[in-house]
């Protein structure tokens, strides 16, 4: 979501990109040939993560969902059962709330940790594309303005434990999409919104790049000797999108100003608690290798358990262990 503007920004990113996996990872998740070290898993004495002093989310956080363009029913209850699966204990493990309770371990300057309560809050419909099918990154802000601003049921204004999840439907593109990003995270501008609110963008890659932002439900069109393994909720796109979800979700938690944890010294330009583990699913993950998984009685793939539903989540990095885990680790 941001520009490099420093040279020490370029190195670090560089010296990153050898040591940890790539953005998006090409390789069978069903053969593991790092064995069984999990130092494997993007664990780097590189990595130089650090608190900047800013404000993170300890406070209950509410999620407020904006859908853009055009969502069915069955596609809203996947993307609603895994916000509200981030709290939910009762969930057999390996589970959402469980890794979760990675993202709680970061604090603020006052040693006060990140909520442990994530709630669904009021939603809203943008069924006609009000801002056109192609946005750009700064009008995305306008559809939120929109959103808060509505004559009739206007989202509820929260800035301090409110989020806002914009999510464009899978015949809108979003200025970078599929080529550079699949999801980002920033905050409003008080001069085109009128209030400072953490927000992220997620797009539905259905049509328009699963193999892309879907992987490993859909391959690269390059890709022609593997295979798309079964998604869990029996739609690629949106299936796909929950790990760009959680990825957004655990920064916007981390960093909701950019100014809170990030690595390397350029705000523009953080590599977050998700970026470095991006790609990496479970144990052994790293390069062009998912990590170890789990299959369902169906066939599909999945990591961990929701309400009433599988999912498939990257894992995030713990600045206590300084490397990525998640909840489905082997020998934790």
């Amino acid at each position: 979501m941001k520009m490099v503007s420093s040279l020490f920004t370029i190195i670090f990113i560089v010296i990153l990109s050898l040591l940890l996996p790539s953005p998006w990872v090409y390789g069978s998740s069903k053969m593991n040939p790092f064995g069984d070290s999990k130092k494997y898993e993007g664990s780097s004495e590189f990595v130089k993560l650090r608190y900047h002093m800013g404000p993170v989310l300890t406070s209950n956080i509410t999620v407020h969902i904006i859908w853009y363009g055009t969502w069915n029913r069955n596609q809203k209850k996947i993307i609603r059962d895994f916000i509200n699966s981030l709290s939910d204990t009762t969930v057999p493990h390996p589970s959402i709330s469980g890794w979760w309770r990675t993202v709680q371990l970061y604090t603020d300057q006052t040693g006060s940790n990140i909520s442990k309560s994530v709630i669904l809050g009021e939603e809203k419909n943008d069924r006609l594309y009000s801002h056109g099918k192609s946005l750009s990154r700064l009008s995305l802000q306008g559809v939120i303005k929109s959103a808060i601003t509505a004559s009739t049921r206007p989202l509820a204004i929260n800035p301090r434990s409110g989020v806002y999840l914009l999510l464009t439907a899978e015949d809108v593109y979003v200025e970078d999409f599929c080529t550079s990003v699949c999801g980002f995270h920033y905050f409003t501008f008080p001069s085109l919104v009128g209030y400072t609110l953490p927000y992220a963008w997620v797009g539905n890659s259905g049509k328009l790049c699963p193999g892309y932002c879907a992987y490993p439900f859909a391959m690269p069109s390059y890709s022609t000797k593997m295979k798309a393994l079964k998604s869990p909720n029996g739609d690629v796109g949106v299936d796909g999108m929950i790990s760009v979800i959680g990825h957004e979700m655990a920064e916007l938690a981390t960093n909701p100003l950019a100014n809170a944890w990030y690595a390397g010294e350029d705000p523009t330009f953080p590599v977050e608690i998700a970026d470095l583990c991006e790609g990496i699913y479970g144990t052994g993950g790293g390069g062009s290798y998912t990590g170890q998984l789990l299959d369902a009685t169906d066939g599909a793939t999945y990591n961990m358990n929701g309400i009433r539903r599988r999912f498939l989540l990257q894992w995030v990095w713990s600045h206590v262990l300084n490397y990525c885990t998640g909840p489905n680790a082997l020998n934790p």
